[in-house]
């Protein structure tokens, strides 16, 4: 039975199943949020979850716009409003050059990270405009590649740098809603991203060659977007950037 207060913030966090987006769910929870954890795999979503009774499990492919609708329906319905989007639902993609990467896969990664996002800040916004009072936040979870490529990243990297325009342009429309958007840039928190791309055993830099990088904790991550989640309506974050401390970020290449 949820036990928290009517007046307890509403969050919903795409991506919700693993990594980032897991432990962002379990401390907002921890905080007294009522959660929406959406992601395409349920059962994974159940374990974010633990039974927590302010939880809710909304399985949900953020490339169709059904299923968008259906999660905010979902949260509106239980809790009657949406305070915060935590907007992280990503993939990789491949490793690709410009001229290496198939459209199949470049078609893919976009959709997820830029369209997928956008479906979601959409839904959230057509929320947060709807609910009394008006407003909310959307976090945009974007990237430290989207101010610095990797090599070999090329959809990856384009959909992040596009992540920021999104997120500029709906703090932008947002303000006379109440609504405000910011972006958390993170770089080499250990999740299982991490792993596709070498960082602990040795990932690809810009002279060819491969390098052991450091990382840092996932909740300590989470720690920074619960930060932006939990400041006053009064105050916009527009930008976050984190990262491992000595990672090759400034200065890389």
């Amino acid at each position: 039975m949820d036990t928290s207060p009517p007046t307890a913030r509403v969050a919903v966090v795409t991506g919700a199943g693993s990594g980032i987006g897991r432990e962002v769910a379990r401390q907002m929870l921890a905080d007294g949020y009522r959660v929406a954890l959406a992601g395409r795999r349920e059962a994974q979503l159940k374990e974010t979850a633990d039974n927590h009774p302010a939880a809710l499990v909304v399985p949900c492919d953020v490339t169709r716009p059904d299923d968008v609708e259906r999660l905010f329906d979902a949260a509106r319905q239980k809790w009657g409003r949406v305070d915060v989007l935590f907007n992280n639902a990503g993939v990789f993609g491949p490793a690709a050059g410009v001229d290496e990467i198939s459209l199949e896969d470049w078609n893919a990664t976009v959709a997820v990270n830029l369209t997928g996002s956008m479906l979601c800040a959409a839904a959230a916004v057509r929320a947060m405009k709807a609910q009394e009072p008006q407003g909310g936040r959307i976090i945009n979870n974007g990237s430290i590649s989207a101010h610095s490529p990797r090599p070999r990243t090329v959809a990856y990297t384009v959909t992040k740098h596009a992540m920021t325009g999104l997120t500029k342009s709906i703090e932008l429309d947002g303000r006379g809603y109440g609504i405000t958007c910011g972006q958390i840039d993170i770089g080499n928190t250990a999740t299982e991203i991490m792993d596709t791309i070498g960082v602990g055993s040795g990932a690809l830099q810009a002279d060819g060659s491969r390098r052991v990088e450091p990382m840092f904790p996932v909740k300590d991550a989470a720690r920074a977007v619960l930060m932006m989640a939990n400041m006053p309506a009064t105050a916009s974050v527009g930008s976050v950037v984190v990262t491992a401390a000595g990672m090759p970020f400034i200065g890389r290449g």
